[in-house]
């Protein structure tokens, strides 16, 4: 295909321009960033890398030093996942930014592809043994049914 016939799809037809990937330390999540990173070269989108901070339940934040913990704990996982990003950044070379947001992973990252403008989001598939049964944040966001949604194992 030459250059000239590349520009003659129409939008939202010729494929992903931002591509959200949900990130958490795990080594789906990390496998899902790296499939996603080739997806964005691919497709010369945008890589998001979102991560979603958990805000903790009224009653387990029984003061600040509780609070603090959880942010230490943030933090170190954020500056873990921005290394991560940076890796496949080399070896994929593509656009990316990294973004955190508060809340469940769900609604997050729900938030996150609205904000963003999401033409497509990657996920690592749970690796919790009880989301097989109840339903993982992956197949909550196949059944929002918003954007195509791919699951990395």
């Amino acid at each position: 295909m030459s250059e000239d016939q590349s520009h003659q799809f129409e939008r939202g037809t010729d494929g992903p321009k931002v591509i959200v990937v949900g990130v958490d330390g795990s080594d789906s999540s990390l496998r899902a960033a790296a499939y996603a990173g080739g997806l964005a070269r691919r497709q010369h989108a945008l890589l998001a890398v979102v991560y979603v901070q958990p805000v903790l339940a009224a009653g387990a934040a029984l003061g600040a030093p509780v609070a603090e913990t959880t942010d230490e704990i943030a933090e170190g996982l954020i500056a873990e996942i921005r290394e991560a990003a940076e890796r496949v950044k080399d070896i994929f070379d593509v656009r990316w930014e990294f973004h955190t947001f508060r809340g469940d992973p769900y609604s997050g990252l729900v938030s996150a592809a609205d904000e963003l403008k999401a033409d497509a989001v990657v996920v690592g598939a749970s690796e919790q043994a009880g989301h097989r049964i109840v339903g993982s944040v992956a197949v909550r966001l196949v059944k929002a049914g918003r954007w195509p949604v791919t699951v990395v194992p």
